[in-house]
């Protein structure tokens, strides 16, 4: 029975530290990048780009959330916070593709479509930043998604020695959001982890300078 005993204390003592770290480290990540979300009206100028990350998609329609994220993203590009667009999202297979549908959403919205760089493989927060710097030569970014997102999305690509800042598109409330925000705790763990060891993503390629067309991304 005391064996017992000192067996359950030291499991419940492991799973205190677990989740004391795992709160410090969720912590921790947006205490470092909430300094560089901005509010849409003082965004500045002088980025490279704006980097939009990709969400869900039914078809040829956007998910809400990334209506919302195109929106803002299409609003800044108006308003000449930057000359480009990088639309980042999940182009992993023929019949699922986020990033054609953003291009189009935007291009239908008068950005030119020159000015629109589709990544295809922005699989994750992480590996949409790492492209963004080695695949696209980007070095100051703004980034726009959901503020519940935007402090891990800063912190990635700040990790990654990007000078990031972030606009939060939040301007409804979205179904199971209490589960998404729940989960993204582990997310930013995760990309923690990620960061400090810096793999390289699924995929990297050619260099695709913002510099140039964004026509050169598309494939349809």
């Amino acid at each position: 029975m005391k064996k017992l005993k000192k067996f359950l204390a030291a499991v419940l003592c492991i799973a205190i530290l677990c989740g004391a770290a795992v709160l410090g480290i969720n912590y921790y990540v947006i205490a470092s990048a909430s300094p560089y979300i901005l509010e849409a009206d003082n965004a500045g100028e002088g980025y490279d780009c704006i980097l939009i990350l990709g969400c869900g998609v039914n078809g040829d329609v956007p998910s809400h959330m990334l209506e919302d994220r195109l929106l803002q993203g299409i609003e800044l590009y108006h308003n000449g916070v930057a000359p480009k667009i990088i639309m980042s999202g999940d182009h992993g297979r023929e019949d699922y593709d986020e990033v054609n549908v953003m291009k189009n959403f935007a291009v239908e919205r008068g950005v030119e479509s020159s000015d629109v760089f589709m990544d295809h493989a922005g699989f994750s927060t992480y590996e949409s930043m790492y492209r963004a710097k080695e695949i696209f030569g980007a070095e100051k970014i703004l980034v726009v998604t959901q503020k519940y997102h935007i402090f891990r999305a800063i912190y990635d690509a700040r990790a990654l020695s990007l000078d990031a800042y972030g606009v939060a598109s939040d301007p409804r409330t979205y179904v199971a959001q209490l589960y998404r925000s729940a989960r993204e705790v582990l997310a930013r763990n995760k990309d923690f982890i990620y960061t400090s060891v810096k793999p390289e993503p699924t995929y990297l390629g050619e260099k695709i300078p913002l510099s140039g067309s964004g026509d050169i991304t598309n494939d349809k």
